[in-house]
């Protein structure tokens, strides 16, 4: 039988063995016992988690209750209804219940360490050593970006959280199991009620099931509860849209079909463009495109896409126009009948959009391309018509967004515009436990020091794991790969997969700094699995096997193939654990067994090792 294994690749007594009580509190004391030398064990990654948790604290402190922006108060108040998922909308309800704003923003942050974890013992698991494991986890822990937006009532970390928890759930075992592959899809389903772009994550998790489980009948098992899985926290969200009775519609957002016009229309070449005359008007100029941009014209009063243009067409495609937006705001009664739509419907920037991809595939791709390149910029910078990146930079004063976010007499006071695009007021501060906002001047000063003075994950590091990524992923390819390797290859991939799924998927619409922030949770993991392929190519005390093998479920019978071979071969006679190199040339030691820490000192058998060809002799394991 085999032995349970730690995360550093120890073994484990089993409950009720010598060396480990039974009983769960029994079990704490135990486990509390032996938390310093598990920390000594691991100082690279003790040190980072306690700079990320002092960091962390800081800003719980610098700034309170939580930071706001523009969009919270569509989680907080319900505004723009049908805009974004509900997703987040409904996590923070019980928090806001039982708590205040300031609990939104400790679970975000208690949260944000909780992904350093589990990357770092996925990691671990599937081979990383443990100083490469840890500085995997350095960007989430430290980036000040990620610092600011877990302060912020927003659902990024929520859409982070989950694609961890999916990503960890299909890589904790080397053949996920059937609970698994359910626990990822549920994660990742519920990735799109955060972020809508999650619904892409089926993709690089149903491949990956499908590599991973052997046998086309089990492949289907998993994979099918794998997409129930995925679509089950989905379906749900939208059922809760159409039981609005203020949306009444079976999607995850159904006013949010216009956010991809700006993308559209600032790729388009309007002069070789061919539309109908009532969707002319939706091409924008020169300038527009230059000063608005993807996100502004989406959003900016400017934009073609509010129709401040509509009274000028001619009859026939206003006629056009009308039958196909019958919803429409009257102007100032005048002289004319034409109308006003407050932005301009779905069914025709929908069609806008189908002609200029249709027409004009290479140039959305180049607009696409060129604003994915940023991220791997030297600094955080950006462009004309970008959103401002000060959005999400630490300020030396609470930040205010007028008119939908203002301090009035040292309370927030919200406000939003109606279909009418009157503003109006719907809330105050007083509808929100937590006391009114502050910033504690000098801790500001120093957040904000250290994110505009270097406190971020740099442009060329981003590159550097991307392309480590890349070359990890595609070793999977390769035939003479041995089993851990592979294994080790494909977890590289899922991470790599996932990352450019979430980050392209993003800059599909548009390129936001906020939107790259997935990249920390994705890319240096994958950079991670990918330099320990490298740093273990050709290496015979890493080939062959899995570093940490995967602990035995209960009634489990061995559905990891790998596993059981290992168990096998452990089984024949000379079998044993491999001896420290006498030189430490090894690129790590996440593979020993640790005798101490286990409580038996273990005796090798003489002569040739299995996998360990040119090595001789026997000796003691942590002697």
């Amino acid at each position: 039988m085999r032995m349970p294994m730690t995360a550093a690749g120890d073994a484990v007594p089993a409950v009720g063995q010598r060396g480990q009580p039974g009983g769960p509190l029994a079990r704490l004391r135990f486990a509390a016992r032996h938390a310093p030398a598990l920390a000594r064990r691991h100082w690279p990654f003790t040190l980072l988690l306690t700079a990320g948790l002092v960091l962390r604290v800081l800003t719980q402190i610098a700034y309170r209750p939580a930071l706001l922006y523009i969009d919270s108060t569509k989680y907080l108040l319900n505004a723009y209804p049908g805009d974004d998922p509900p997703g987040y909308q409904l996590a923070v309800k019980p928090v806001l219940a039982l708590g205040n704003l300031d609990m939104i923003a400790v679970i975000q942050h208690l949260l944000g360490l909780g992904m350093a974890v589990a990357v770092y013992l996925v990691l671990l698991r599937r081979g990383a050593p443990r100083w490469l494991s840890a500085l995997a986890t350095a960007p989430v822990l430290l980036d000040a970006y990620q610092l600011q937006i877990e302060q912020n009532v927003m659902p990024d970390v929520m859409f982070e959280v989950l694609i961890v928890a999916g990503v960890v759930a299909l890589l904790w075992r080397a053949t996920p199991s059937p609970w698994l592959a359910v626990v990822a899809g549920l994660a990742l389903g519920a990735s799109a009620t955060a972020r809508q772009i999650g619904e892409i994550f089926i993709l690089p998790a149903g491949g990956y099931l499908l590599i991973m489980t052997p046998g086309w009948r089990q492949r289907a098992r998993q994979a099918g509860l794998l997409c129930l899985a995925f679509a089950l926290p989905i379906v749900a969200a939208s059922y809760r849209n159409y039981a609005d009775p203020q949306l009444r519609s079976f999607s995850l957002a159904p006013y949010a079909s216009g956010s991809i016009y700006g993308r559209m229309a600032e790729a388009a070449n309007c002069a070789t463009l061919r539309l109908p005359g009532y969707e002319r008007r939706l091409c924008p100029d020169a300038t527009q495109k230059l000063l608005l941009g993807p996100d502004g014209l989406d959003h900016n009063p400017a934009s073609p896409i509010r129709g401040t243009w509509i009274p000028g067409l001619g009859s026939a495609d206003y006629q056009a126009l009308r039958q196909l937006c019958p919803k429409a705001v009257p102007v100032t009664p005048g002289s004319t009948s034409y109308h006003v739509v407050a932005s301009m419907c779905g069914r025709v920037t929908s069609d806008f959009d189908r002609r200029v991809l249709k027409q004009q595939p290479l140039n959305v791709l180049g607009s696409i391309a060129k604003d994915a390149l940023k991220l791997f910029a030297p600094g955080r910078t950006t462009s004309t018509g970008d959103p401002s990146i000060t959005r999400w930079q630490f300020q030396a004063f609470y930040p205010q967004y007028p008119p939908y976010i203002v301090i009035s007499r040292g309370a927030f006071v919200f406000a939003t515009f109606n279909h009418e695009g009157v503003q109006e007021q719907i809330g105050t501060g007083a509808d929100f436990r937590g006391g009114n906002p502050a910033v504690i001047g000098p801790l500001a000063d120093f957040l904000r020091g250290y994110q505009l003075g270097g406190g971020y994950t740099p442009g060329p590091l981003f590159a550097l794991a991307a392309l480590a990524g890349l070359a990890g992923s595609l070793a999977a390819l390769r035939r003479r790969a041995a089993p851990a390797q592979r294994t080790a290859a494909l977890a590289c991939l899922l991470f790599f997969a996932t990352g450019v799924a979430a980050l392209l998927s993003s800059d599909v619409f548009e390129f936001n700094w906020r939107y790259q922030l997935p990249a920390l949770i994705t890319l240096p993991p994958a950079a991670a699995l990918g330099i320990t392929l490298l740093l273990r190519r050709g290496s015979p005390a890493a080939a062959g096997r899995e570093v940490v093998p995967d602990p035995p479920e209960p009634g489990h019978r061995g559905h990891d193939d790998q596993a059981d071979r290992q168990q096998n071969h452990q089984r024949q006679p000379g079998a044993g654990l491999r001896q420290d190199d006498a030189r430490g040339d090894r690129a790590d030691d996440q593979g020993r067994q640790d005798a101490q820490a286990a409580g038996h000192p273990v005796r090798l058998a003489a002569g040739h090792q299995p996998g360990d060809d040119g090595r001789k002799g026997a000796g003691q394991v942590g002697g």
